[in-house]
């Protein structure tokens, strides 16, 4: 029997400037053991998503992954343009973790009325690769908040930020600052990669980056770690 799995989240999920954690999980899998859905949109915050769950409850899949808050935690930092993001992506108020937090919850909430879906929420992959830095100490902080979500609402919490923190400490890489993507930047990922033929890994190894191309979206070893937690804490043992 193979397993449907819907995979909720933003850009790290849409895989248009990350490597693609979907195919990295299949080829985990024994051949027709899982199907794949991918729900992800570029730039979501937790209420975006929240707003785009119809797709998923009408179809309900045997296993949702949600992997969101990226954004959420970017948009704390001193350098990100919050007002931007607020008429962008449409949202009807500043994001604040408390509201992060609130919007989370209710994604969970109507997918357990709606769905008899095993659900796992995964903690959020590191910012940056300054561990001691603000950015990963804002993905630290909402990556609590996730694992508050799932105690409370009883679903699977996936450590993926624990699990990218254990490789950055054991890769020791340079200290590089965290600088905020711009659309010039995630623009140039795009040419570097579709036009120049660059794979993402070259473009993070020539940056000097171990997880990510740009301190927000995944290369392989970044997508790989997504792979594991979600193989590790929902498939491995479930049937």
């Amino acid at each position: 029997m193979t397993l449907r799995i819907a995979c909720l989240g933003d850009s790290l999920t849409r895989a248009q400037f990350s490597v693609d954690y979907l195919d990295l999980l299949e080829r985990r899998r024994p051949p027709g053991d899982v199907r794949l859905a991918r729900v992800g949109a570029n730039g979501d915050f937790a209420h975006n998503l929240l707003q785009r769950l119809d797709a998923v409850v009408t179809n309900p899949p045997d296993l949702i992954t949600v992997l969101i808050g990226t954004n959420d935690a970017r948009a704390s930092l001193a350098d990100y343009p919050v007002d931007q993001a607020v008429k962008r992506k449409q949202l009807p108020e500043r994001p604040s973790a408390g509201w992060f937090q609130q919007c989370l919850g209710a994604v969970v909430a109507r997918l357990r009325a709606e769905t008899d879906a095993t659900i796992g929420l995964l903690s959020l992959p590191v910012l940056g690769q300054q561990l001691d830095g603000a950015a990963a100490q804002a993905s630290q902080a909402y990556s609590r908040m996730v694992a508050e979500v799932a105690a409370t609402d009883e679903v699977a919490y996936l450590p993926l930020h624990e699990r990218q923190t254990e490789e950055l400490r054991r890769a020791d890489p340079p200290p590089i600052p965290y600088r905020e993507v711009t659309p010039a930047a995630a623009v140039c990922v795009l040419v570097q990669h579709a036009v120049l033929r660059r794979s993402l890994d070259t473009i993070a190894r020539r940056r000097g980056l171990v997880l990510t191309t740009d301190h927000i979206h995944q290369n392989s070893r970044g997508a790989a770690l997504i792979a594991e937690v979600i193989d590790a804490g929902l498939l491995t043992g479930s049937r």
